[in-house]
């Protein structure tokens, strides 16, 4: 059993899409999916994602749509050479924004719509981050006990639970620096950069933005099992699984808890879509005994494509 996971916000890099354009065989097909991308949300995926700076691509409005546009770009490389995905992976999930990806991989949405959404997220998310001065930190290692009593000391919350020791906490900037002078014990407080403090009350509103566009969609009932970053729970419908989109904008993410579901349902591989690299780590270190492996660039594909041979079914 194989899951396919997404990343999320923070997994960009200058000139990631640039050897998806030219990979042999399947460049023109995926240069032109990437331009259908584009059209339907009006951004420049193209030059943002093989010459735009690390500044630029760090902009909510433009690293949320150009991550996903990158994960659905490197599945459907993979597909080329595997076959749909329904054919090979029992599961998929993706963390924050990658979420939206893996909704299209499930088929509740088109990638089309999807990326529409996921552009109204995140210049929504931006405009929000720009009301306060909010942001986001990383407290690894510690006492879990002890790291979310050391947060609600300073009116932080945990926005992202992650397992293999790792919390986000997210709050004002001014709480943000008082745990930074005073983490908690055993733990390394490192800060984000990030425009705000995602999936917050902080991000409220941004909710009725993505709500209202969500309300124009037809969804679909998901092809796998799409599990939700609220509890890690597979989800039910395709409206529920929009809904789910819509609430975490403003609620934790509880990719421990995804984590635990794909153990639990006896996954034994998972393959990260690029930009990859971050939940293969986590993976490595919570689901002990599970392959991983990260499609960072089409270089990974012959290694992807061996992992499904041997997983499938």
């Amino acid at each position: 059993m194989i899951a396919v996971l997404s990343p999320g916000q923070g997994a960009q890099s200058p000139g990631m899409l640039a050897p998806w354009l030219e990979l042999d065989g399947i460049a023109g097909s995926l240069s032109d999916e990437l331009d259908g991308y584009a059209d339907a949300i009006g951004l420049d995926l193209r030059t943002l994602g093989t010459t735009a700076d690390a500044d630029t691509i760090k902009d909510t409005a433009v690293a949320q749509p150009l991550i996903v546009a990158t994960s659905l770009l490197a599945l459907s490389a993979l597909q080329a050479r595997t076959g749909d995905v329904t054919g090979w992976a029992s599961a998929t999930a993706g963390h924050s924004v990658g979420e939206y990806a893996a909704v299209a991989a499930a088929g509740v949405l088109p990638a089309t719509d999807a990326l529409r959404l996921v552009a109204v997220r995140g210049a929504a998310m931006a405009q929000a981050a720009a009301a306060e001065a909010t942001g986001m930190s990383a407290v690894v290692g510690g006492d879990p006990d002890e790291v979310l009593a050391a947060l609600a000391t300073h009116d932080l919350v945990a926005a992202n639970v992650n397992g293999g020791g790792q919390i986000v906490a997210a709050g004002a900037l001014s709480g943000l620096a008082a745990l930074a002078d005073d983490p908690p014990a055993k733990a390394r407080v490192i800060p984000l950069a990030v425009a705000g403090a995602f999936h917050t009350k902080y991000m409220a509103p941004a909710v009725d933005a993505v709500a209202t566009a969500a309300a124009a969609l037809t969804p679909a009932d998901p092809r796998l099992t799409l599990l939700s970053n609220a509890d890690g729970a597979a989800v039910a419908s395709g409206a529920d699984a929009l809904a789910a989109l819509v609430r975490q904008i403003s609620s934790p993410v509880r990719w421990d808890l995804c984590q635990n579901t794909l153990l639990e349902s006896g996954v034994q591989a998972v393959i990260e879509l690029a930009p990859g690299g971050v939940l293969t780590g986590l993976a490595r270190r919570t689901m002990r005994g599970v392959e991983t492996l990260a499609l960072k660039s089409p270089a990974d594909l012959d290694a992807a494509a061996d992992l499904i041979a041997r997983h499938r079914g």
